[in-house]
């Protein structure tokens, strides 16, 4: 019986063909991600845009007394947003800052601390919620309504506040198509409803 074994070409061919068809496909790896690479990136920033607005609409809802006796409301601006609220449901109100500075969104959450309760020395948790924002001065971050539906504008008396609306614009690379995302949401701050 004789045994048949691969010849040192047969092998160089083999390995020479397994060579060129990964080479290929890596080739075709990289064109896939090259030319998705935007769409990729601008579906993640509107992702994570799109749980930052709904965080916020959720916590202004719940806006309430500052674990200090504070207004619900601290600061109510055309890029920025302070109230008050439970956001751990611990008892224990924190205040939250939402805040467009340059491209980024972010949240800032400062815990009460001492005795009586203050926020004067405490420690704030800053997260990103979004990245590559680009609203114009056009486009607010945070507009402002009173009970009957009139929008407030700056400077806005805190106390005429009923509801908040956001509108967030996500674009990647203005330079490029698809054109920017806008995300908005409302909410209406139920603690506040029964005030004049």
């Amino acid at each position: 019986m004789m045994q048949r074994a691969f010849t040192l070409i047969e092998t160089i061919v083999a390995v020479g063909l397994t060579a060129l068809i990964m080479g290929v496909l890596g080739m075709l790896l990289v064109y896939f991600y090259r030319t998705n690479a935007f769409t990729l990136e601008q579906s993640i920033a509107v992702q994570q845009a799109r749980t930052g607005v709904e965080d916020a609409m959720t916590y202004l809802r719940e806006a309430s007394y500052g674990s200090d006796g504070s207004f619900p409301l601290e600061n109510a601006a055309t890029s920025s947003v302070t109230f008050f609220a439970d956001m751990h449901n611990t008892g224990i109100v924190e205040r939250i800052t939402y805040a467009l500075e340059g491209n980024t969104f972010y949240r800032i959450v400062a815990e009460p601390s001492g005795n009586p309760l203050s926020y004067v020395n405490a420690a704030l948790a800053t997260t990103t919620i979004a990245t590559s924002v680009t609203n114009g001065t056009s486009t607010p971050v945070f507009r402002y309504f009173d009970h009957s539906g009139n929008e407030l504008f700056p400077p806005v008396n805190l106390v005429q506040v009923a509801s908040v609306e956001t509108t967030i614009v996500v674009d990647v690379d203005v330079n490029r198509a698809p054109v920017a995302y806008t995300l908005s949401g409302g909410a209406t701050l139920r603690n506040l409803r029964e005030q004049p």
